[in-house]
């Protein structure tokens, strides 16, 4: 547990350096070593956090070459109301034929990111970047650069729209078992390189949010009626004119 959370804790780091500017976009990162002496840790943890990093879309590894620190761009347009229900749907549609192709084309060392993703999740260690880190190395296992920077720009959304965040923290905390399961579905789903049923796999768990988002939805709104009833009643009420 204690070599997950320093993995977690360098992709932190470094990533921290990069948001600040020190590590500026187009540059080259420094060399493992340096990491390895800079954070005192082991050159496998380093080796998982710059994999990390590359699936965010932060980093770029050029083999023979070195990690380069990529641009980040928000092409999203500001002024369009995006609802945690669109969203939800069209991750849905974008990951379910993601899951479908990237069983046919995942590698062996992707599936042990993912079941680390998995256990991450299962032991309660950053568990909404190991969510996260999940879906992408999914996407990235498509060979599709399309696929995957189209589900980038939807996760993008997911992290940065208050209202979806607001939506999303609501559901997520209160259903985090069957988050676990359906993720561990898809997994066994993409081990057996079954493109049917991983598809079906991300899509049930892609059904449950949406059902939970209507679900707190309609809370809300029940919420809403009480109260507004509550203060109707209290206008109208005799008790302040009647003995």
């Amino acid at each position: 547990m204690k070599n997950k959370r320093m993995f977690w804790s360098i992709v932190e780091k470094i990533e921290s350096r990069i948001n600040s500017g020190e590590f500026a976009p187009g540059s080259r990162l420094p060399p493992e070593r340096e990491f390895v002496e800079c954070y005192n840790v082991s050159r496998p943890t380093i080796r998982e956090a710059i994999i990390a990093l590359e699936v965010r879309g932060r980093v770029e590894v050029k083999t023979g070459s070195g990690v380069y620190v990529l641009e980040q761009k928000d092409d999203s347009p500001k002024d369009v109301s995006i609802s945690a229900f669109e969203l939800t749907q069209a991750r849905a549609l974008f990951e379910g034929e993601a899951a479908a192709l990237a069983a046919l084309s995942i590698t062996d060392e992707q599936l042990v990111a993912l079941e680390k993703t998995v256990d991450q999740m299962d032991q309660g260690i950053n568990v909404e970047a190991a969510d996260q880190e999940f879906h992408l190395i999914i996407a990235k296992a498509t060979k599709n650069n399309a696929i995957l920077n189209a589900i980038l720009g939807l996760w993008k959304i997911r992290t940065n729209r208050t209202e979806v965040i607001q939506a999303y923290k609501e559901i997520c905390s209160q259903s985090h078992q069957k988050r676990l399961e359906e993720h561990k579905e898809i997994l066994t789903a993409l081990k057996k390189r079954d493109t049917n049923s991983a598809r079906a796999a991300m899509h049930k768990h892609f059904q449950r949010l949406i059902n939970a988002l209507f679900d707190a939805s309609e809370a809300k709104a029940l919420e809403q009626i009480k109260k507004q009833t509550s203060q109707t009643r209290g206008l109208y009420s005799l008790d302040h004119v009647v003995d």
